[in-house]
């Protein structure tokens, strides 16, 4: 940091969670302050150096950027109590966030988190930030939360997010221990697009994001996307165990109802805009990404 500049504050809803967490590490190592933001009090810890308490109004003064990372997890039973819950939590939040952001001392630029879902299926079509939204539950419930972004009226990015890789994650956690196992094996005919990205690039991503003039939506995934039947092979080959049972398209509907759709939905997404922007990824390649995964 340059003598005598005034640090800048990063605010962070989500904090504590697995992205939230390496983002206020890479952000304090970048120079930025980190603010948390809870609905209990809490103490500075880590790279958080400052918490805020939130309920039906949220202070943002003194911000210079803000990035909402709340969302209840979809990888669950797509039951009314869970998509009241997958609403709230991303559309409901973002709402209030967006009328804080009226008020004068908020910051003028700010990452709300989206997802790839807002694609909807789209086989093997390549799908940039400038693609048009798609059909079904997730796409509708992004382009709702979007929308609520956009709505305050500041410099906004909508984070497209795909399957995040990252030591201590839910994702890799899962799909390790399978694997480890020799459980693993492709979804359905194993030919739809996964997007990823490792957690590095996706918080290293945002803070290089936020120091530039892109905007709108940008897709949250590594360069080289993957078929699951191509990301299954080589997980399972990084593991030195077989992937040799697949879970049928039929099966995955039985045990997991609507959320099936979720992963058996193909979505071409490429990064256009950070690529474009110059942004240079640590983990390009699905390869690259197991290699740190498995140290």
């Amino acid at each position: 940091m340059v003598e005598n500049q005034q640090q800048r504050v990063l605010g962070i809803v989500g904090a504590t969670g697995f992205i939230g967490s390496c983002l206020s590490s890479r952000a304090k190592e970048a120079g930025w302050k980190v603010v948390g933001f809870s609905r209990s009090k809490q103490a500075a810890v880590g790279a958080v150096a400052e918490w805020r308490t939130w309920g039906e109004s949220v202070d943002l003064g003194g911000l210079d950027a803000l990035v909402n990372l709340a969302g209840e997890p979809v990888d669950q039973r797509w039951t009314a109590e869970a998509k009241r819950k997958f609403h709230q939590s991303r559309v409901g939040v973002t709402q209030l966030l967006a009328r804080e952001m009226a008020r004068e001392g908020a910051p003028r630029v700010w990452i709300n988190g989206s997802a790839v879902g807002i694609y909807g299926d789209r086989g093997d079509e390549i799908l940039t930030e400038e693609a048009q939204a798609g059909e079904g539950y997730l796409a509708e419930l992004c382009r709702e939360w979007e929308a609520a972004a956009v709505a305050a009226g500041v410099r906004v990015l909508c984070w497209r997010t795909g399957i995040v890789l990252g030591k201590g994650g839910a994702a890799w956690g899962k799909m390790r221990t399978v694997f480890q196992w020799g459980a693993g094996g492709r979804f359905g005919d194993g030919r739809q697009w996964m997007p990823w990205i490792h957690v590095d690039d996706l918080a290293c991503g945002m803070l290089h994001a936020l120091d530039s003039g892109i905007s709108g939506p940008v897709n949250g995934s590594a360069p080289k996307v993957e078929r699951n039947a191509d990301f299954t092979r080589k997980l399972a080959a990084a593991l030195r165990r077989p992937a040799i049972l697949p879970a049928p398209a039929w099966g995955l509907r039985l045990a997991l109802g609507e959320f099936a759709g979720a992963l058996l939905a193909s979505q071409r997404a490429v990064p256009e805009k950070l690529v474009a922007d110059g942004y240079e990824f640590r983990f390009p390649t699905l390869e690259s990404a197991l290699g740190e995964l498995l140290g």
